[in-house]
């Protein structure tokens, strides 16, 4: 059996920087939120003391750090009012998101953002806006209400050929109205879907690695799904069962971007240890 790792998998820049911030800090700290959808990595925080809050009026530390997911203006405007000292670990391509839409909303674009309408990154930039919209889905596009002038910008783990298709979606559904799209998903998501599609052509079974909320590991499961009939999430690698590797001469494995390396060099290893277990059954 052999085992093929995506050319692009794993933790990207913003989340490696988030939690090495969080981990370096000299004095107690509460996180607003999970830091990361992973549940190996919020354990390695609480090891370290390092809590985990919702809301800013349950914070018991000094110190708040906003998730790499970022928070909206009004969140931070909660975190300041308690007299609270913030350490920002927003990616900065999640910056760079909020400030497309902000623009869009200044030139005068009804703004529409392409994402998960509970996730915490989207309730980031929506939260600052009087209006908006959230899709999907083309049933969520064919919902709206015509507007003037629509202006598109994606939550920045959406694959980029669903927010396409939906920015086409939207032209084709309001034909007399202006729409622009500003594209927020970011490189390290992109560079993960298009490896994820060149590995799952190439494999019988595809493993993907992750947390089981983080919406980009679900959607790399879900692109790897649509041309590998045989794919597993899970989150560590005694998750893994050999009988789904039964048959399989090549297997896959990908990660999202909040999975450490650790996580996946073990996943890798249980991996060879199957394959070396049916080979010599096959013997």
């Amino acid at each position: 059996m052999k085992i093929l790792r995506a050319s692009h998998l794993g933790m990207c820049f913003g989340v490696r920087d988030a939690i090495a911030l969080a981990l370096d800090q000299p004095e107690p700290i509460t996180v607003l939120g999970e830091l990361v959808h992973n549940e190996t990595v919020l354990r390695q925080l609480h090891e370290h003391g390092i809590a985990i809050e919702r809301e800013p009026a349950a914070v018991s530390t000094s110190t708040v750090m906003i998730t790499a997911h970022g928070a909206s203006q009004r969140r931070l405007a909660e975190v300041h009012a308690r007299g609270l000292r913030i350490i920002e670990a927003t990616c900065p391509l999640v910056h760079a998101a909020h400030r497309a839409v902000r623009r869009l909303v200044r030139e005068g674009w009804h703004p529409v953002i392409v994402g998960q309408r509970d996730h915490v990154e989207v309730c980031g930039i929506i939260e600052d806006l009087a209006e908006f919209e959230v899709v999907l889905t083309e049933e969520d596009v064919a919902g709206l209400v015509e507007r003037p002038r629509f202006g598109v910008a994606a939550q920045t783990t959406q694959p980029i050929d669903r927010v396409k298709r939906l920015v086409a979606a939207l032209g084709a559904r309001f034909p007399k109205s202006e729409v622009r799209f500003v594209d927020t998903v970011c490189q390290p998501t992109k560079l993960r879907q298009h490896a994820a599609v060149e590995l799952a052509r190439q494999c019988d079974v595809v493993v993907v690695i992750g947390g089981a909320h983080s919406n980009n590991t679900r959607e790399l499961a879900a692109t790897c799904a649509a041309h590998c009939s045989r794919v597993h999430h899970v989150q560590t690698a005694d998750e893994l069962r050999p009988e789904w590797f039964a048959g399989a001469t090549t297997v896959g494995l990908t990660a999202g971007t909040s999975t450490p390396d650790e996580t996946i060099d073990a996943v890798e290893k249980r991996l060879h240890e199957f394959a070396e277990a049916l080979l010599a059954h096959a013997w």
